[in-house]
C-alpha cells in the first residue's frame, strides 16, 4: 500500500510538473497530498512498502524503523516508530538523529525547508543527502526547531531493519501519521516541543 501511495503521488507530481523538493510550490503540493492520506497503520506500512530495507543507518539520509528504548520506564514518553535523519555516530555505534515526529506538522515543514538548504546535490536520487551535524544545526537559529527532535538510538534496542526513504519521498513521509508515542499523547509531545523551541530562541 505505502509504495503504491508514493508511486501515485510521484506520478501525479511528474505529470503536473511538480518534482518533489525542487521548488516551494512542489513541496507544498506534496505535503498537501500527503496530509490527505490520513492515518496509515505502521504495521501495514512496514509490511507492504517496497522501499529498501537496510542493515545500517547512513548519516544525512532519511530512515524509519521500530525502536524499544533502554530507559522506557523512566522516559516521560517516546516514539516507537521514529522518522529520522541520522546526524552523528557516537561511541558504541549509537546514533544521534533528528526525529521529525516530535514536531507538529507546521514546524516540521519549517525545519525541513531549512534542512533542504544543506542537500549535497539537487538530483534527489540515492546520492542526495543532508550535509548536517549537531555542530552545524546548533550554530544558527535557522535550525532552531531541531532542539526537541534530537534523540540517541542504541543499536541493541532497534527492533527492525531500517526502511530507507528515497529523497523524492521525504516530503510525503514528513506528513504521514506514523508516529507511535507511548506514555503521552501526540498533542502533549508537540506542546512540550514548542516550549523547548521558545526557550532556545
Amino acid at each position: 500500500m505505502a509504495n503504491k501511495i508514493f508511486d501515485e503521488l510521484l506520478l501525479k507530481g511528474i505529470r503536473s510538473g511538480q518534482m518533489p523538493a525542487r521548488s516551494q510550490e512542489a513541496k507544498d503540493w506534496y505535503r498537501a497530498k500527503a496530509r490527505e492520506l490520513g492515518k496509515i497503520n505502521e504495521t501495514s506500512f512496514f509490511k507492504s512498502a517496497d522501499n529498501e530495507f537496510q542493515s545500517r543507518l547512513r548519516i544525512g539520509h532519511m530512515f524509519t524503523f521500530y525502536y524499544d528504548p533502554k530507559h522506557k520506564d523512566t522516559l516521560p514518553y517516546y516514539d516507537r516508530v521514529p522518522l529520522i535523519f541520522p546526524i552523528n555516530q557516537l561511541k558504541g555505534n549509537s546514533i544521534l538523529g533528528i526525529n521529525l515526529h516530535y514536531l507538529p506538522f507546521k514546524l516540521r515543514a519549517k525545519l525541513m525547508d531549512s534542512l533542504y538548504d544543506t542537500v549535497t546535490n539537487e538530483k534527489f536520487d540515492e546520492t542526495t543527502k543532508l550535509k548536517i551535524s549537531y555542530k552545524i544545526l546548533n550554530s544558527t537559529t535557522k535550525f532552531k526547531e531541531f532542539k526537541p527532535c534530537i534523540k540517541q538510538y542504541l543499536p541493541n534496542h532497534i527492533r527492525s531493519k531500517f526502511m530507507y526513504i528515497h529523497p523524492t519521498e521525504w516530503d510525503i513521509c514528513l506528513f504521514l501519521d506514523l508516529a507511535r508515542f507511548e506514555k503521552a499523547s501526540q498533542t502533549q509531545v508537540w506542546e512540550d516541543s514548542k516550549k523547548i523551541i521558545r526557550k532556545n530562541r
